[in-house]
């Protein structure tokens, strides 16, 4: 048995320790009962199971919520819409968020997986500055998959920066 402040009672009979619980107004907790002879403290339980809580709560406060966006496309894209599709790719990244990028497949475009392969690995470059590769491409059934990251020590671009760069990038296509 383990006292109310962590010291070492020793091997005491149920009876006798039930009695210390009620005498000093706390509750006998067995914490090991896979151990021989199980093992008991005395403590208040209501208030561990408080403070269990409390250390659940701040451990899920200071988790970081993964979020994945996914992006589909098709392996005859055209080149405006792959270029649309890759902005919002690249949206996502900067945002911090993982990218879900699937290929799907019709008809007897699945005889022909490589196309799907190629785009997967011409994206994936076109936005490694900010990103990379999680999972690598993979086919499943119809569909193929990758799965990027960002980069997890690039500083993120914030709202307020963007609006700066974004003149600057519509007079560098205008040009």
């Amino acid at each position: 048995m383990v006292g109310p402040n962590g010291e070492q009672v020793g091997i005491v009979r149920i009876e006798d320790a039930l009695r210390l619980a009620q005498e000093a107004d706390l509750d006998l907790v067995e914490v090991a009962a896979q151990a021989r002879p199980p093992v008991c403290k005395l403590m208040d339980f209501g208030k561990f199971k408080y403070e269990t809580a409390q250390k659940a709560r701040e451990s899920r406060r200071n988790q970081q919520m993964t979020v994945i966006k996914e992006q589909k496309l098709r392996p005859k894209i055209d080149a405006h819409d792959y270029e649309t599709k890759k902005r919002h790719v690249m949206r996502f990244l900067d945002a911090g968020h993982k990218v879900k990028v699937t290929i799907m497949f019709r008809g007897r475009e699945q005889s022909r997986p490589e196309l799907g392969f190629r785009l997967l690995q011409r994206l994936s470059e076109d936005v490694a500055d900010l990103g990379f590769v999680e999972t690598s491409a993979k086919q499943d059934g119809r569909n193929m998959t990758m799965v990027l990251a960002p980069h997890r020590n690039r500083p993120r671009v914030a709202k307020a920066d963007r609006s700066a760069v974004e003149p600057a990038r519509a007079a560098n296509s205008a040009e």
